[in-house]
C-alpha cells in the first residue's frame, strides 16, 4: 500500500491512480495536511477482511479544492471519503445532501457518493462519545465539558454532540471569540436549557473555570507538530480530571503531557479515530462489522 498522500493530479485518470496496485482506489481520507493520517491502516484491513475489492488512500487537498476533489472521485467511481482538517466546513458546503445530525453539528467528516447525490454525515460525535466511555468509563451526560479549539469543524461537531448527549455545562474556548459565540448561539437554539460560556484561550479567567470541569478536550490541530505548545495553559489542569486530545499522532501531545503532570487522567484520539471510522465504514457498507479488523490495524500501526 502506497503510504504517501496522493493529490488531485492523481485523480486525473483511473490508470494513473491505480498504477502498480492490485486493487482500485475507491475510498480516501482528504485533508491538509493528511500525511499523518492512520485511517488507511484502519480501513484497509476492514476492507480486506470483508473481501471488498477496494483500496483506501490518503489524498492531499488544498483549501478551496474540496468540491473539485469530490467531483473527480465521483467520476472515478469512489464509494466515499473521510474528511479531516481543515475541510469539514467546506465538505459540508460541497455536499448536495447533508444528514440532519451533521447539519446540527455544522460540519461533515464522512461522505458517501450515491448515484444522484453526494451525501454528507458526521461521525465525530458518536465516535467521540464512544471513545470517552471506553477511555474513562464515564458518560457524557451530566458532565461539565471544556472544548479547546471549538471554532474548528471538529470542535463545533463535538460541542453540538455534547449538547445532544446531555452535558450539564459547556465551556467553549478558542483563539478568537467570533466563531465560538456564533456556535454557542446555534447550540442554544437547539438546546435552550444548556449553560454555555465562551472564552478566548488567553483569557486570565479560563484556568479557574477549566479546573472546575470534569472533562477537557482539545479539538484544535495544535499538537500535530512536535514543537506545538499546549492550547491550554498548564494551570488549567487538575488532579483527577479527564483530559482527551482528538489528536492521535503524536500519541502524547504537549496538551496531554501538561495534563498528566497535573495529575489528570488522559487519552489521545486513537480510540475516537477507531469509533468514528467504524461508524463511517457502516455508512458505506451497511450491516458490516469492521471493529475488530480496524482495531488490529491501528494496533499494528
Amino acid at each position: 500500500m502506497r503510504d504517501a498522500p496522493l493529490t488531485l493530479d492523481d485523480l486525473s485518470s483511473r490508470e494513473r491512480l491505480d498504477a502498480g496496485h492490485d486493487k482500485p482506489a475507491r475510498l480516501a481520507v482528504i485533508g491538509c495536511p493528511v500525511a499523518h493520517s492512520a485511517s488507511p491502516r484502519m480501513h484497509q484491513p476492514a476492507l480486506d477482511e470483508a473481501g471488498i475489492d477496494a483500496r483506501y488512500i490518503k489524498l492531499h487537498v488544498e483549501p478551496g479544492e474540496v468540491a473539485t476533489a469530490f467531483a473527480r472521485m465521483r467520476e472515478l467511481g469512489f464509494i466515499g471519503c473521510n474528511v479531516t482538517v481543515p475541510h469539514k466546513f467546506e465538505a459540508m458546503a460541497a455536499c448536495s445532501v447533508v444528514d440532519p445530525a451533521a447539519v446540527e453539528m455544522g460540519a461533515v467528516n464522512t461522505v458517501r457518493f450515491e448515484e444522484s447525490a453526494t451525501r454528507g454525515f458526521n461521525t465525530d460525535g458518536p465516535g467521540f462519545e464512544a471513545a470517552v466511555v471506553e477511555a474513562f468509563a464515564i458518560p457524557l451526560a451530566g458532565q461539565d465539558v471544556l472544548i479547546a479549539g471549538a471554532g474548528g469543524g471538529a470542535g463545533g461537531a463535538l460541542a453540538a454532540h455534547c449538547a445532544r448527549a446531555g452535558v450539564r455545562r459547556l465551556i467553549l474556548a478558542n483563539r478568537s471569540l467570533d466563531k465560538i459565540v456564533a456556535l454557542a448561539r446555534w447550540i442554544e437554539g437547539h438546546h435552550p436549557g444548556l449553560t454555555i460560556d465562551t472564552f478566548r484561550l488567553d483569557d486570565p479567567l479560563l484556568p479557574d473555570i477549566a479546573r472546575t470541569c470534569g472533562l477537557l478536550v482539545n479539538t484544535s490541530s495544535v499538537g500535530l507538530k512536535a514543537d506545538d505548545p499546549s492550547p491550554l495553559a498548564a494551570t488549567c489542569f487538575g488532579v483527577g480530571q479527564r483530559v482527551f486530545d482528538t489528536i492521535y499522532q503524536p500519541p502524547v501531545t504537549a496538551f496531554l503531557a501538561a495534563a498528566e503532570s497535573a495529575g489528570a487522567i488522559t487519552a489521545n484520539g486513537a480510540s475516537m479515530l477507531l469509533h468514528q471510522g467504524v461508524h463511517a465504514f457502516r455508512l458505506w457498507f451497511p450491516g458490516s462489522e469492521p471493529t475488530a479488523a480496524m482495531r488490529r490495524g491501528l494496533a499494528s500501526a
